[in-house]
């Protein structure tokens, strides 16, 4: 079972979907590259920031339906 994704503010699918629209499939690769360098200066709110959005990428970006179908 996946878990539901988590989305703290509309920031973070905005986030998400201009990155899908800017790299395309290579949109996660970038998110987690901005979530290492957050790490890297010790910036733990926007580490963390950055990989809710490298997972909702994925989400967003994955061929089958995840979830309840209505």
């Amino acid at each position: 079972m996946t878990p539901t994704p988590y989305v703290a503010d509309r920031a973070v699918l905005a986030d998400a979907t201009d990155l899908i629209a800017r790299f395309g499939l290579d949109a996660a690769i970038e998110a987690a590259s901005r979530a290492d360098r957050s790490r890297d200066l010790g910036n733990v709110v926007h580490f963390c920031r950055w990989r809710q959005v490298e997972r909702l990428v994925v989400l967003l970006t994955a061929d089958e339906v995840i979830g309840t179908v209505h």
